[in-house]
């Protein structure tokens, strides 16, 4: 029998978030269903929603979350019922190709999973996809066992939520693939969920120079709580490229974009060291926007790349809700509203005026 379980349904793009009782389907063979105890409010959401990023609809999104197991479908061994978990968008297969390369912490799995596919949710008998194989802005969802990580039982759902994205993605591009080095000197342009966490990471790391670039000056105090040694606002810079390069005594050994304007990207690019920098796209553009460059300021030996969800495999998000709870990382101050189920729409509101860090749905 299906589930009836509530849900904030979008029922076509920029349409209003309905709460609706949809009917879920339970596991099949390799899922589990999840309650979802807590869901955070991604950006890459908002992409979605506003359909800069294609998706079907009608559509349950959400994907970053945390919640606990409640029915192991037939053959899952891996996990069992009470097992608190966090889902991720990178699955891990363990027999494709980039599973099995150090190279990448990708899977070929995926690629498959931000095309829509069969969704476990239906209403009134019609299909309602699930954003990424997730759909987590429902009470329960149905999710395959090799997107899904355990994590221990002591740390709070609110905050770790944020780990199934937001928090990884920026603390992993500067501590799993930049891998910054002491002393380093990094420039973080946006400076919301993603680059906060950047700017966190780089101080792990122990960057010597921390440089958060936003045109919001009331970002300046958290940024330099978190570690930035430097905020520029660069609506009152003239030349902000130049700028940088001065500050940095000739350009940033790392930069990390994450907003996802090409134009920005660029200037993420160029003011980099032109003999060894390297600039890191975290930021999600729209769909189909392009970002260039002169080839001579690759030839010298920039590195222009990016890092998808902070170059974390799942394996790394227990680890990262260790240094959670053993306070080595600091997500408290990053969440910033707490809402319901019904003030999802309220919370999209809030992050395009800028006024919210990271909002959480507790259910």
């Amino acid at each position: 029998m299906p589930l009836n379980v509530r849900a904030a349904v979008v029922h076509g793009p920029n349409q209003p978030f309905v709460i609706e009782e949809v009917q879920l389907e339970g596991p099949r063979a390799g899922e589990v269903l999840m309650q979802v105890k807590t869901t955070g409010l991604c950006h890459s959401d908002l992409h979605a929603y506003e359909g800069k990023v294609p998706w079907q609809f009608p559509a349950i999104l959400g994907h970053e979350a945390a919640g606990v197991i409640v029915e192991c479908g037939p053959g899952v061994t891996q996990f069992k019922v009470g097992d608190h978990v966090i889902p991720f968008l990178i699955p891990q297969c363990g027999k494709c190709a980039f599973c099995n390369s150090p190279k990448t912490n990708l899977c070929v799995e995926a690629f498959a999973r931000l095309r829509p596919r069969e969704s476990r949710f239906s209403l009134g008998g019609k299909p309602v996809t699930q954003l990424w194989g997730l759909g987590t802005f429902a009470e329960y969802t149905v999710l395959p066992v090799d997107t899904i990580a355990k994590v221990r039982d002591d740390a709070p759902f609110d905050p770790i939520c944020y780990i199934g994205c937001g928090a990884t993605t920026g603390l992993g591009a500067a501590l799993f693939a930049a891998k910054i080095e002491r002393g380093s000197s990094v420039i973080v342009f946006g400076l919301g969920g993603i680059g906060l966490n950047v700017v966190q990471g780089a101080r792990l790391a122990g960057a010597k120079t921390i440089i958060g670039v936003d045109t919001n000056p009331d970002k300046e105090s958290i940024a330099r709580r978190f570690g930035a040694t430097e905020f520029i606002d660069p609506r009152k810079v003239e030349k902000l490229v130049s700028h940088l390069m001065k500050l940095t005594g000739g350009g940033a050994d790392y930069t990390f974009e994450c907003i996802g304007i090409p134009q920005v990207m660029r200037q993420a690019f160029e003011c980099t060291n032109p003999a060894w920098g390297t600039s890191y796209v975290i930021g999600v553009a729209p769909h189909g926007a392009e970002v260039t460059a002169p080839p001579g300021s690759l030839m010298m030996g920039r590195h222009w790349t990016g890092c998808y969800m902070g170059g974390a495999r799942l394996g790394r998000l227990p680890e990262i809700v260790d240094w959670y709870v053993e306070k080595k990382i600091d997500l408290d101050s990053l969440i910033t509203h707490r809402l319901k189920l019904e003030q999802i729409g309220e919370g999209f509101e809030m992050m395009k005026r800028g006024e919210s860090i990271r909002s959480v749905v507790v259910l």
